[in-house]
């Protein structure tokens, strides 16, 4: 072998060494402080297990019409807190937490055999739900993501759904990758996961942010309220999940099937939201076509900031 295809071989060589096990040689340290997701649960809390993943729901109420309540991205059962009583006076109120979030559990690529956090696995998850609780159909009320993956439901098992409430619903995509498709590969190999969580720790400083930007009148979110929001960065495989959250199995960008729906829908979103933008509203509400209410005030949460009006207008579309 010839001297310069010696130089060239060594450097491949190197090469696939620094990408196979340079990435293992990164320090990943551990969070100090996270807890398992037991240790936030209150006595209203209820766990299920659906599709192998331990589900935490809260549920109240009873009578012939189910609501569903499907939070937003970060949020959990708690985001529906103000009007749970309300939504239990019209019938069976279920409010639940999806995988990555909340106090439901959060199952690492070594246990499972299908990846539990893509839009796909969240609709079985729905479905597996209302089976094993013996509801047959359901108003599903979905706010910001949680909106997202109720119309994908529709569209998918429209005979289950009575009629969809979105609030503030980001519908504009589907719910993963988040990474282009030549790189899903890559980002699903043992170096990548060891290095995921790294880049999800920003989080740390993002969240506390976008918490603040969700509320229109921020003197109303109190430290009470941010802290339970913020414990989400406190349970343990928070950041694991975000990872495997961002390039989980694609599904078809929704906004271009949504006039497909075939259940009724109504959208009801903060005049005020910073997050989503109400030309957005209008729009999506003209598509698929819908009526819209927003609400003076009102950020992208108004079922948390502004229970009152916002139980107002539902119960005028529901009647």
């Amino acid at each position: 072998m010839k001297r310069w295809q010696k130089i060239v071989f060594s450097l491949f060589i190197f090469s696939c060494l620094l990408v196979s096990v340079g990435p293992f040689l990164v320090p990943v340290p551990q969070l100090e402080g996270l807890v398992s997701e037991e240790e936030f649960a209150s006595a209203a809390d209820r766990f299920i297990e659906i599709n192998d993943v331990r589900v935490r729901y809260q549920e109240a109420g009873a009578g012939e019409m189910t609501f569903i309540l499907m939070h937003g991205f970060g949020g959990s059962a708690y985001s529906w807190r103000e009007v749970m009583d309300d939504f239990s006076q019209l019938g069976r109120v279920i409010a639940y937490d999806r995988p990555a979030f909340g106090l439901t559990e959060r199952p690492m690529p070594e246990d499972w055999t299908e990846n539990p956090y893509g839009m796909k696995a969240n609709i079985e998850l729905l479905r597996g739900l209302m089976d094993a609780k013996g509801i047959e159909k359901a108003v599903l009320v979905g706010n910001s993501a949680g909106g997202g993956v109720a119309v994908a439901f529709a569209l998918e098992y429209p005979e289950r759904v009575a009629s969809l409430i979105l609030v503030d619903p980001g519908v504009g995509g589907g719910y993963g990758p988040q990474f282009p498709a030549w790189a899903l590969p890559i980002m699903r190999t043992p170096q990548m996961r060891h290095l995921g969580p790294l880049m999800m720790r920003d989080y740390l400083e993002r969240l506390p942010n976008t918490i603040q930007r969700e509320w229109y009148d921020e003197s109303q979110l109190t430290e009470e309220i941010k802290q339970e929001y913020l414990n989400l960065l406190r349970t343990e495989n928070w950041d694991r999940a975000f990872y495997e959250l961002t390039f989980a199995p694609a599904y078809p960008e929704l906004r271009p099937l949504l006039p497909q729906l075939t259940v009724p829908v109504f959208i009801i979103a903060g005049a005020e939201d910073r997050l989503i933008r109400t030309w957005y509203f209008e729009a999506i509400s003209q598509e698929i076509p819908a009526p819209l209410v927003l609400l003076p005030q009102c950020g992208h949460v108004p079922q948390e900031e502004c229970p009152e009006p916002f139980m107002k207008e539902v119960l005028s579309y529901l009647q």
